[in-house]
Formats: structure tokens, sequence, C-alpha cells
């Protein structure tokens, strides 16, 4: 049977991607009672690394806001290997962060990190309305334009 949350993902048009094994000693998720932090997902799709670059310099912020979809579809896929498959228990989305690889003076993280954030309250409605942060660095893992990392909350 399929749950409201996938059936939501096919209206949408989206497939997840494959859940990313770790690049280093760490595991994808941690469950602790019933909270999942999700570690920090990179803009990987299925063995793929996109949107290389430094946004400001190489990457645009329309590019750096797609960049940021996808690692919050990595999140997805991540808290649905947590939920054994079931999106319909994540009760709602807590928080996440969202660090920007930018040039120095860079001030657009905000609008950069929407592409998390519309993605979450757009699949999961009020569900997935969630406090954040958004910041910028000078450097991420691969040279990303992008990464996430999230707190959720199940059932």
């Amino acid at each position: 049977m399929v749950g409201k949350i996938d059936r939501r993902l096919q209206e949408m048009g989206i497939v997840l991607p494959n859940p990313a094994s770790p690049a280093a000693n760490y595991v994808p998720f941690v469950i602790s009672g019933s909270l999942v932090f999700i570690a920090g997902q990179i803009p990987f799709w299925n063995g793929e690394i996109l949107h290389i670059g430094k946004v400001g310099a190489e990457i645009s912020i329309e590019e750096a806001k797609q960049a940021a979809r996808v690692c919050g579809l990595n999140l997805i896929a991540q808290l649905k290997a947590a939920c054994a498959g079931d999106l319909d228990r994540v009760k709602r989305c807590v928080k996440i962060g969202v660090f920007v690889n930018c040039v120095d003076g860079f001030k657009q993280q905000p609008e950069i990190a929407n592409g998390v954030s519309d993605l979450l309250v757009e699949l999961f409605g009020d569900a997935g309305r969630h406090a954040r942060f958004a910041v910028g660095t000078n450097a991420l893992p691969r040279n990303c334009a992008t990464e996430s990392d999230g707190i959720f909350e199940i059932f």
C-alpha cells in the first residue's frame, strides 16, 4: 500500500535518489527517542555529485537553490530509510541547516536555503515547517555548492 507522503511525491513528479552511503566515519542518520538526526547531505544524485563550485563565482543563485533542493531530496531519502520506508511516520520537520559554499561578501544564503525549505513544506505541508539556519562558508566537501542536515520527529 502506498502511503500519503509517497502519493504526494508521485503527484509532485519526484523520484527520490538512493540514500547515499557515508563517505567517512559516520552514520547517515541516528534515531534518538522520536527524533531522527540526519547527517549532512550534499547534492549527490545516485552516484554523481551535482552543482560543484562556489556561489557567486561558478554557481548562480538559481543553480545553488536547485543544489539545495537536491540536498533536501537526499534528506528525505535518508529519512525514508530511517522510517523503514514509511514516510507517513514523519510527525514534523524540526530543524534544518543549510551551508552555502560562497564567495566572501555573499549575503543571499536564506534564498538558497529556500530550495530545501520549500521542498519540505510542499511535501509535508504544515509538518514540513521548521526552524533553520543558513550560513555561508568558504568551502564544502567535494567543492559542492550546498550541504544540508536535518532533524525530524517521527511516530
